[in-house]
């Protein structure tokens, strides 16, 4: 509240970087789900020990799903720095430049860290046919990005002191609104959806020491991901003027900075709410449902042949993929055990899973 002027200051950043967000049905219709209250409720639930197992797995589902949107498939180091990086995304300062500088570099290949903000106009574009370039989205000049950056951050700052602000909305306009300034040269996708991660946690929408693999959510239905960063792209697009030489790259003539200060971020929060609950209910409740009934049938198989856990594991995956049969080709690595043994882990194991879990194996589990 602004006392003199009876002024209620409902900006969601500051005079020189504030994105709206209308009070739209479908926002208002994804708050009426309490959406936290559910996903608190899944993790209460579950067994402690089901649960670590749990939060190892939707970590490094998160972060392969990042890097596959952006049609990568990282290495074990990179994606163990990635899944240390989301570890602490709720400490994370999101109000400090050297702390992006440090996880851009943790990030990306050594060969692309940068020290700073980028110094190059950068564009996302389609090479067509004649080898000529379909642009798609100009990024803020070069020249403007220390003073949009400085403005965002000021944002944030804002948004993790404001009780009353939604926690997803604050996200979708952190997140969003940092892709669309592209500070960096590489790692930008990446960082963005970090972000969305780092809010959640910050503001106590996710359930502390869990993650929503929201980036699967994206990577499953792509074309839904880029019409919401189409949105903003295709609405300023037409207010800048620029030249393009592939060998010495774009030059934008006009001051577009304007721009990309004050976007509608309502589409983009309607988007992310959908890729919330899409993966509460989908990532977060079908995994700890999967490693229930899992840990129970491995128990099943143990009380029939006591065998090392990693080959009873080994055992009840060939199981499930072959929906209930040890198929013939992986019946000769269980030689050790007999016919009648194989038979009964057969019964025992599919009984237990149409039992207690009669939904389809989630995907990328067997």
């Amino acid at each position: 509240m602004v006392r003199r002027q009876r002024i209620n200051d409902n900006l969601l950043g500051s005079g020189a970087y504030s994105p709206l967000v209308r009070r739209t049905d479908t926002l208002k219709a994804f708050v009426e789900k309490a959406l936290a209250e559910e996903a608190s409720a899944i993790v209460k639930s579950c067994d402690p020990a089901i649960l670590a197992h749990a939060v190892h797995y939707l970590f490094t589902q998160e972060t392969k799903s990042s890097f596959a949107i952006e049609g990568e498939a990282p290495s074990k180091d990179r994606t163990e720095r990635f899944v240390a990086a989301l570890m602490k995304a709720s400490v994370f300062d999101a109000t400090n430049k050297d702390a992006f500088v440090q996880l851009q570099n943790a990030i990306v290949d050594p060969r692309y860290a940068q020290k700073n903000w980028r110094t190059v106009q950068n564009f996302v574009s389609q090479t067509l046919p004649d080898y000529s370039e379909d642009v798609h989205f100009v990024c803020p000049k070069p020249g403007d990005v220390p003073d949009l950056m400085n403005a965002w951050m000021e944002m944030v700052r804002r948004l993790e002191l404001r009780e009353w602000i939604d926690p997803v909305v604050a996200a979708a306009v952190t997140a969003f609104g940092f892709v669309f300034i592209h500070p960096f040269d590489d790692g930008n996708g990446r960082i963005h959806r970090f972000l969305v991660h780092h809010i959640l946690a910050k503001l106590g929408f996710t359930p502390p020491g869990i993650l929503f693999p929201i980036s699967a959510a994206m990577l499953r239905d792509r074309r839904a991901y880029d019409q919401a960063l189409e949105r903003f792209s295709d609405s300023i697009l037409p207010f800048t003027r620029y030249d393009l030489d592939l060998e010495k790259g774009m030059v934008v003539h006009n001051d577009t900075a304007r721009l990309y200060r004050y976007f509608d971020a309502t589409t983009q929060a309607e988007y992310l709410y959908q890729c919330i609950e899409e993966t509460i209910h989908r990532d977060l409740r079908d995994e700890i449902g999967f490693l229930a009934v899992f840990d129970a049938a491995l128990r099943a198989v143990l009380n029939i042949v006591d065998m090392p856990n990693r080959r009873a594991s080994l055992l009840l995956r060939f199981i499930l993929q072959n929906k209930g049969r040890l198929s013939k080709g992986k019946r000769t690595s269980f030689s050790e055990i007999s016919d009648q043994e194989i038979d009964r882990i057969e019964k025992a194991v599919w009984g237990a899973w149409q039992d207690a879990h009669p939904a389809q194996i989630p995907e990328n589990r067997l």
